[in-house]
Parts: structure tokens; sequence; C-alpha cells
């Protein structure tokens, strides 16, 4: 049986169309109305903690900045009322603009209404739903310093956690701006093509018809109809299996596949994959080049380009950015293996598990990390002997927080919305304080459960935390259990 792993969203991530049930609907019940405001709120709390790290249009969701733009009524960061458009809800009493709240001692609660971090934390780390070993940390990004620790340097299973070391990893080595090449090659008397891989596990369909339509249109130019197809997905090498074999949550890993592999309609979570997906990834575009005037004579086989062949036609994957937001919102195991084997190409390693594994670790410690105890064995956290440290998780968040690292913004961006989005959609229920204000990365395994992600406290601070356990026994119990840890900083103050 597959190991239970983070529940994927279900719909496409859209943390604010929640939102729209509760739009023009007036005489709402008075514990309704606070509901509404409270979530409202949140989010324009949330987005402003992802704000105070940098540049609003650097690596910020589209969706998100439309949304905002659309809401401007609501009132500015210090939550005055907007002379433009409709009047809207008067929302609860919050922070000052966030910029400013950092490190300034004010907030939305008043002085003494809230518990220090430890005091807030240090029951809930007692319950029996966290299992029988629990890792803590908490920073205050505008410092750097932690607040609150427990265990801070013991290493863990992080399960899905692990992402965010690869997505740092990633970003760091290769850019924001970096993207993944699939090509068609041609030999020099143009009767031979190769579809070359360079591992973009999100080409889709679309993409690759396109890619078929420019090759045809280039052979149909030089008088060319019949062709011999070749398929090279050399770029990855070692194992294609994960080591916990054929799972419905990862395909082989590929550098040339369609959809990550999937054999339904389905563009996140688990689903039924290919076998080999390089090999139907070929075929696929074989069928697309007959459509474009161009035959294949045989079917497609694997194939070595030339270094000097031809590149008669290139299709680009999204930035590195929007693959990395991706990643952490549905926790897309496939495309974490990906960033992982990209980072080790861009550090002339094998883009192998065992390669990708030194070329993360090695980047993380060249940005200063605290790789110490750390054993990065996958890049989904599929691996059961992955390790690292509470202490490695809040240090990676608060370095993507660093005004100073740009870069690193859609690894905040990118987190899922309590209540809102991603893997966090089903939890955090209307009656949470934490729905809309802690944006985290979940991580689930069999015994194992934890929760990452930044939130601002009742002083105003961004805080980036991580939760560890194992030995959990009920993964929905040590989820909530998770989540009143997270929920019980959005409240705190030291």
């Amino acid at each position: 049986m597959a190991e239970p792993v983070d529940e994927p969203s279900k719909e496409p991530s859209d943390p604010w169309g929640k939102l729209k049930g509760l739009a023009g609907k007036p005489a709402l019940p008075g514990n309704w109305r606070l509901v509404a405001g409270s979530v409202v709120l949140g989010l324009v709390v949330a987005a402003g903690a992802v704000f105070a790290a940098g540049p609003w249009d650097n690596g910020q969701r589209k969706a998100e900045r439309a949304r905002a733009a659309a809401m401007g009524r609501t009132g500015d960061t210090a939550h005055r009322p907007s002379a433009v458009g409709p009047a809207g809800p008067t929302p609860a009493p919050s922070a000052a603009a966030v910029l400013a709240a950092l490190g300034s001692g004010t907030g939305r609660t008043p002085a003494g209404a809230a518990l220090a971090p430890a005091k807030a934390l240090d029951p809930l780390m007692k319950a029996s739903a966290l299992g029988t070993r629990t890792t803590a940390v908490v920073v205050d990004t505008a410092t750097g310093k932690r607040i609150y620790a427990r265990a801070a340097g013991t290493p863990m299973t992080p399960a899905s956690t692990i992402k965010l070391a690869t997505t740092v990893a990633a970003l760091s080595a290769l850019g924001p701006d970096h993207r993944i090449d699939t090509t068609v090659r041609a030999s020099p008397d143009l009767r031979t093509l190769t579809l070359v891989g360079g591992g973009d596990p999100t080409l889709d369909e679309a993409g690759l018809r396109a890619l078929a339509r420019s090759t045809a249109e280039a052979l149909t130019d030089r008088k060319v109809r019949k062709v011999a197809l070749t398929y090279d997905a050399s770029a990855y090498s070692g194992p294609a299996r994960h080591p916990i074999g054929p799972n419905e949550n990862l395909a082989p890993v590929s550098a040339l596949m369609v959809r990550e592999g999937r054999l339904d309609k389905s563009d996140h979570g688990p689903a039924a994959r290919s076998g080999d997906p390089a090999a139907d990834a070929a075929r696929t575009f074989a069928r697309y080049l007959r459509d474009g005037g161009v035959s294949a004579t045989a079917e497609p086989r694997p194939h070595r380009a030339a270094a000097k062949a031809t590149v008669l036609a290139t299709h680009r994957s999204d930035p590195l950015s929007a693959l990395v937001e991706r990643t952490l919102t549905n926790s897309d195991n496939d495309l974490a293996e990906a960033l992982a084997r990209q980072t080790a190409l861009g550090a002339g390693r094998p883009a192998s598990f065992a390669g990708a594994r030194g070329a993360v670790t090695a980047q993380l410690k060249r940005i200063g990390m605290p790789v110490t105890g750390t054993r990065l064995g996958d890049g989904s956290g599929l691996d059961r002997n992955d390790k690292v440290t509470a202490a490695l998780l809040a240090g990676l968040l608060a370095r993507a927080a660093d005004p100073a690292h740009p870069e690193l913004r859609p690894v905040l961006t990118g987190l899922p919305v309590a209540g809102f989005s991603g893997t966090l959609d089903g939890r955090y229920g209307e009656k949470s304080g934490g729905a809309g204000l802690v944006r985290a990365k979940t991580g689930t395994l069999t015994g194992v459960n934890a929760l990452a992600g930044t939130v601002v406290d009742a002083r105003g601070r961004l805080l980036t935390f991580a939760f560890l356990t194992s030995g959990t026994t009920s993964p929905g119990a040590a989820e909530k259990a998770l989540d009143d840890l997270a929920t019980a900083l959005a409240t705190s103050a030291g």
C-alpha cells in the first residue's frame, strides 16, 4: 500500500475564491459577520506578510495581485476606507502596515492580552496527538533570532516539508527566471529527428502539439515529409523509480514526459502513471507531427541526439518562480524531483537521486543554511530516510523572507494559505483563528506529520516556524494539533 502523503487540493489554487460566497450577502448573523471579517482580515495580513519580504510584483501570484487590485475598496494597509468604490465591511482592529510593524512593538492585540510564544506553545506541545517526539523552532524574521525552540537540532523525517529545501536550493542556484527547455533536433540531412527532454514535467499536450507544429513547418519548408523519430531522456541518469517503487504519487523520474506521466486528465494529486513517460511522450509527438504533414517511418526509439544536431524547435517551461509556487502549493512530488535534478545539472553533477542529493545539500551549505544532521534522499519527501531539523526549515523560510534575497520570494508566495488553498484548503475551519493568517507547507507520511511556514503575530511581527513530529497514530488529530500550534503563534506576543 502506498504511503499516505499530503492531500492535494481538489480545485485550482485560488486563495480568494472562497470569499466570493461572502461578498454581497447582507444581514449575516453576528457570528458570521465576525467570521467574514476575520477571513478578510486574515488574507490582508497574510498578503502583507509576504509583501514585507520584498516588492509586491516580484514572484507574487497573479491571482493574488489581481484580487488585491479588485478589492482596493477595503482600504489601505492601515485599514482606512477607500474613497473609491462601494463601502465594504469594516475590518476588525489589526496591525498597522506590516513593514512598519516589524520590530516596532505595535500590534493588533492590546498589550498584555496575548501570551508570549513559550506560554502559548508549551501547553499545546504536550498534546498526545503529536506522537512520541515533537521538535519546533520559531524565528522572528526582522531580527533573525529564535524566539522559541524545542530540540531544534534534532534530525527528523520531514515528509513533504523537505520541498522547502528543494525549492530554496533550486532558486538560489538557478535563479527565479530559469526555464527548462524541451527541444527537437535534426540530423544534418533532416531525415532523423530527436525529441530531447530537458526535465520539464509540466510539459502538456498543448505545448507538445505546438512543438510538433513548429517542427513540421520547418521540415515542410525544406520539402521533408518523412523522418525517423527518436527521443532522448539522457539528461537524467540513475534509477528512474523512486525507492518506494511504483506509486500513484510519483511517475518514473524522467527528463522527458507529458503532464507528469499522468494517464488521466488531472494536473495534480495522486493518479495512475505511465510506466515509460519518455516513450509515451514520443508517441504522442509523432501523432502531432503527422497532423502537421510529417510522418514517422517507424515506432519512436531512444537515441541520444548528436551534440551538433540542428535545433528545429524549442518549448520553454514556465519560469522557475512559477514552478516553485506550484511545487509548494500542491505538494507536487514530480516537480520537486525535477527541481532537485535541475539543481544537480546546474552544478555539473549527475541528475540522479544521488547527484541531486549532493547538489541540493551543497547548495544549502553554500548559502549558509544549518545542514548538520541533514540527509536529503530525494527532492519530494517520499523517502522515509530523509532527515532535516526544525532549525533548517525555519531558517530556510526566514531566508526567503529576507529582503536581501528577493530571488527566494516564490517560496513564500507558494505556501498554501490556511483554510483557502493547496494542501491547507481543507484545514483550519471557520472558527479557527489561523484561517487566512497561516501560510505553511504540510508534510504527511505514516506516523509522521509536519508543518512549516509563516504567520504574523499579535505584535505585527512576521514569524517563520517549523513543527516536526514522529510516532503519530492519527493523521487528522496530528494535523489539528499542528494547526493549533500555528494558530497560537498568530495570537502570541513576545
